[in-house]
C-alpha cells in the first residue's frame, strides 16, 4: 500500500510543511547585507531577521556580534508558494536532489546557488549575485502537542515524518525528483 492511499484512508497521517527557513550569509555587515535584505524581502515577501557572529574570526574581519547573515521563516501558503518557485530555480541551476539531503524524520535543505534563477530575478552589476539555503521542515496532524505549555509531551514514533514519507509528499505536491543513491 502506498502512502498516498493512506493518506486518503487516514487524513491525519499526512505529513504537511511546517515552515521553510531561507538562509543568507552575507558574511558581512554594510551595504551587501542591505541590499541582500531588499532582495529577500522581494523573493519572499517578508522583512528578513539579521543574524550575528558566534564568534570572532580576524583573517575574514569578523567580530562577535557582527551582523553578518539573514533569515526569514515562511509559513502556510506563503511557504508553499515559496518553494515552487525555489524548486524552480533549483531546477534551472541543472540541480537534483539527492535522498540524502532528508534526515530521519523527513525535514530536507537545498542551496540556490544564485537569487537570478528565481523567477523574474534579473541581473544588476551593482547588486551582484546572492546564494542562499532554504530548509524545509515537516509535520503531521497533532503535532501541537510537543510545544503547546499546557501537559506538553511528545510525539509517538509511529506518528514522526518518515523520510520516504517527505520524499513522496515532495515528488507528488512538487513534482520534483528525488534521486536515491
Amino acid at each position: 500500500m502506498s502512502f498516498q492511499e493512506v493518506w486518503e484512508k487516514e487524513p491525519m497521517k499526512k505529513p504537511r510543511i511546517q515552515k521553510v527557513t531561507v538562509n543568507f550569509g552575507v558574511g558581512e555587515a554594510g551595504d551587501r547585507l542591505t541590499i541582500g535584505a531588499k532582495i529577500i524581502e522581494e523573493l519572499t515577501g517578508q522583512s528578513p531577521v539579521r543574524t550575528l557572529a558566534k564568534q570572532t574570526n580576524p583573517a575574514f574581519g569578523i567580530r562577535k556580534k557582527l551582523p553578518i547573515g539573514l533569515k526569514v521563516t515562511l509559513r502556510g501558503k506563503k511557504a508553499e508558494e515559496f518553494l515552487k518557485n525555489a524548486f524552480t530555480a533549483f531546477k534551472a541551476c541543472g540541480k537534483t536532489l539527492f535522498a540524502s539531503s532528508f534526515d530521519q524524520v523527513g525535514n530536507f535543505s537545498f542551496g540556490v546557488p544564485e537569487h537570478i534563477d528565481f523567477p523574474g530575478q534579473k541581473y544588476d552589476p551593482s547588486v551582484g549575485i546572492y546564494g542562499m539555503d532554504i530548509c524545509v521542515t515537516f509535520e503531521k496532524s497533532g503535532y501541537r502537542v510537543k510545544s503547546r505549555k499546557v501537559k506538553r509531551s511528545h510525539i509517538p514514533e509511529k506518528h514522526l515524518v518518515t523520510k520516504d514519507e517527505a520524499i513522496e509528499y515532495i515528488q507528488a505536491k512538487f513534482d520534483t525528483e528525488v534521486v536515491r543513491e
